[in-house]
């Protein structure tokens, strides 16, 4: 039998003109993967907050240079931080305390994409670039990629709570955003109950289908009895279940905030 076109969802889309059902949209079909870039587009502006994009930098630092890092990156993030011209907000630092080792996590706060654009041109001519180049000789390698904020989890602004902050990421099946921003957002409000989130986003330029989802905790005890008590709840077991099953794989690092962290 023959699926319908979901024709109220793809004008939900913009006007969209596909012969693509809801569930190929949500379930990873072959004919939505197939529909490429466009869906990916389409799916954020039903999820995404839109008024922010935030730049992920991961540096992979040489084991015997992290202290010299660190020095490099306080004097190049600080100067972002404190250049109001520049238009561009770091939203934290951090170092992998379990996880990949020697890794720093760097998330800049960028207003949309023209705020991005707008401020790597001006760090192409500024003094920022040679305290950019100076943290270079102690890295092996580099990635960057820019998010996206769900529209039911904002960032939270800067704060200084102490503690340890959990990243997870999650590599969804292509096709599967909107289905798991969907059961995501019903289960929140379990974990809302024993801890304040610190943010969630998904991509849009770079590793493309990942989600990331951020925490924090005083300490590793206490992230153990707080999602022992989650499980108690109705709803997050669910939640889970259902978005373990549109992950391929997934990711869980505790990171410790750099002293010069907005987020610590």
């Amino acid at each position: 039998m023959l699926r319908k076109p979901a024709t109220n969802f793809a004008a939900s889309l913009g006007g969209a003109r596909r012969s693509i059902s809801v569930q190929s949209l949500l379930h990873g079909s072959p004919e939505a993967k197939k529909a490429g870039e466009a869906d990916v587009l389409q799916h954020s502006r039903l999820v995404g907050r839109g008024k922010y994009i935030h730049g992920f930098e991961i540096h992979k630092v040489k084991p015997d240079k992290t202290d010299e890092y660190k020095k490099a990156a306080e004097r190049y993030y600080t100067g972002l931080k404190d250049d109001a011209g520049l238009n561009v907000k770091l939203t934290g630092s951090w170092e992998t305390l379990v996880g990949e080792q020697d890794t720093f996590y760097h998330i800049l706060e960028y207003e949309n994409y023209g705020g991005y654009d707008k401020t790597t041109q001006l760090l192409k001519t500024s003094a920022h670039l040679d305290a950019y180049k100076a943290m270079l000789p102690f890295i092996n390698s580099r990635s960057s990629q820019l998010n996206q904020e769900f529209a039911f989890f904002p960032s939270a602004p800067p704060r200084a709570q102490g503690g340890i902050f959990e990243l997870r990421s999650y590599q969804l099946k292509p096709g599967t955003l909107l289905e798991w921003e969907n059961a995501w957002r019903r289960g929140i409000d379990a974990r809302r109950k024993f801890v304040a989130p610190v943010g969630a986003w998904f991509s849009q330029v770079g590793r493309l289908h990942q989600v990331h989802h951020m925490w924090q905790y005083p300490n590793l005890e206490a992230r153990k009895e707080t999602r022992e008590k989650a499980w108690q709840l109705d709803g997050w077991a669910e939640t889970v279940d259902k978005t373990a099953q549109l992950a391929k794989f997934m990711d869980a690092f505790v990171l410790s905030p750099l002293p010069y962290s907005p987020l610590k």
